[in-house]
């Protein structure tokens, strides 16, 4: 369908209404930055909300370490220093979300930094459906004079790590971690690599029951390990002490049944003062 240009007024808006009328239906979407919530101020919360309801939580730390190039004591060279990024609160979100992909970006001093998060649904069976973290990209500026310093050569730049598995979750649950997960990206920058950190991570990028509420929590494996770790002498400990009162309640019985028998000298010449 088309409008064409002798068409009057009138008959302009009657066609650009049915144009409206037929479009696909653009979900309404809301963000929000609830990073003051949190008590450490190196950590952030976002939301990203869907006609109403909240279709993508996350919240975590973040720093990107990128290396770039600076002028040598020469200055001919170049040499290779490494800048240390921050994740601040004051951050620019946006983000999309669909029934199997979702995205999560987040820029900062004018759009010189820009952190992407993009989230999938993998499996067919409801059962064995998962979702997981698929692809990280960040843009940075090296113009930007307040991580790129001495003269750092100007230029835009994208680090992308593509094809990845990070944060495999079941579908239904939020993934939740404490330990600092390591994230390495390739740069357009001369092939040097950039590297995130992510560290005390909660994310939900799919099937939110409750508005900003997580489901069930999945522990990443590190996190699992450590809660064993911690556990684990607590658990020896009970099965030790078990087994201790276990050990003197047998030889209290015993002890008790033994003492009401007969007692059979082990000397046969004794034998006959009995009876």
């Amino acid at each position: 369908m088309y409008c064409r240009s002798s068409t009057q007024v009138l008959g302009l808006q009657v066609c650009l209404l049915l144009l409206y009328a037929i479009a696909p239906n653009v979900a309404e979407q809301e963000v929000e930055n609830l990073s003051g919530l949190s008590s450490n101020p190196e950590k952030n919360i976002f939301a990203i909300r869907e006609n109403g309801t909240t279709c993508l939580m996350a919240e975590f730390s973040a720093k990107i370490l990128v290396p770039y190039e600076v002028p040598s004591s020469n200055d001919v060279d170049w040499n290779v220093e490494e800048a240390n990024i921050q994740l601040p609160r004051d951050t620019d979100i946006r983000g999309k979300c669909w029934s199997n992909e979702s995205e999560l970006h987040l820029s900062w001093l004018d759009k010189s930094y820009t952190l992407k998060l993009f989230f999938i649904k993998d499996g067919q069976e409801s059962s064995r459906r998962s979702w997981k973290m698929n692809k990280v990209q960040f843009l940075y500026d090296l113009s930007e004079r307040t991580n790129f310093k001495n003269g750092a050569r100007p230029g835009k730049h994208t680090a992308t790590s593509h094809r990845i598995s990070l944060m495999v979750t079941p579908a239904g649950m939020s993934y939740e971690c404490e330990a600092t997960e390591k994230v390495s990206m390739a740069s357009t920058d001369q092939k040097k690599t950039a590297v995130l950190y992510l560290s005390e991570v909660h994310i939900q990028p799919f099937d939110i029951q409750s508005d900003f509420v997580y489901s069930e929590e999945y522990k990443c494996l590190t996190d699992q390990r450590k809660q064993l770790e911690e556990t684990l002498p607590l658990i020896l400990g009970i099965i030790l002490g078990l087994a201790i009162v276990i050990i003197l309640a047998v030889y209290h019985v015993h002890h008790k049944m033994t003492s009401n028998q007969v007692q059979i000298p082990r000397d046969r010449s004794l034998y006959k003062h009995m009876g």
